[in-house]
């Protein structure tokens, strides 16, 4: 891959990811912010919320790893490059990766991937700081999915099944 190639690709993952992180705006406004009257509320607004704002919350928790590495400096120029390699070897990428002639399966690229963020984490001594930092960030994220209410996100979310459910060809059901 030459390096203009490069710079397109790196440049095209921006911008998807750009495209599906929502306004910081939304994700942060407090007026939207409301204790869910029960647990199946609270597991339904999680599950929404994390749906609609999966960009926003990741880079919350990649935010709460880069502040647990402020002290490492080393380690974090080895969770960048981790970081990097998961972006562009297995996120960004269209067209399946060939080694020696041999085609990579998704699953061999997870492991090998997993297998070596684990290496890095280990030989830098920062393992325990990324997971300090992963609890800390699942504990924000589901603290904020479970508050955040999602009333007004109703409009946005799309039905399955179009309108094939909204309109019956009996007419209203008002008369039972």
């Amino acid at each position: 891959m030459s390096t203009a190639e490069f710079a397109v690709t790196f440049k095209e993952a921006g911008r998807s990811v750009i495209a599906t992180r929502r306004p910081w705006r939304e994700f942060l406004d407090p007026s939207a912010l409301s204790l869910p009257s029960s647990l199946s509320d609270a597991t339904t607004r999680i599950s929404h919320n994390l749906t609609r704002f999966l960009s926003n919350y990741c880079l919350v928790v990649l935010l709460l790893i880069f502040l647990g590495l402020i002290y490492h400096p080393f380690s974090m120029i080895v969770f960048l490059l981790v970081f990097v390699a998961w972006f562009f070897l297995y996120f960004s990428r269209d067209d399946p990766i060939r080694v020696f002639g041999f085609e990579l399966d998704d699953l061999v690229l997870i492991i090998i991937l997993g297998l070596s963020t684990g290496l890095a984490l280990a030989l830098t001594g920062v393992f325990v700081n990324v997971l300090i930092s992963l609890a800390i960030g699942a504990v924000v994220v589901c603290l904020h999915a479970a508050l955040r209410s999602t009333e007004d996100l109703v409009g946005d979310m799309q039905d399955p099944f179009g309108d094939a459910l909204l309109e019956s060809p009996r007419g209203d059901y008002s008369g039972i």
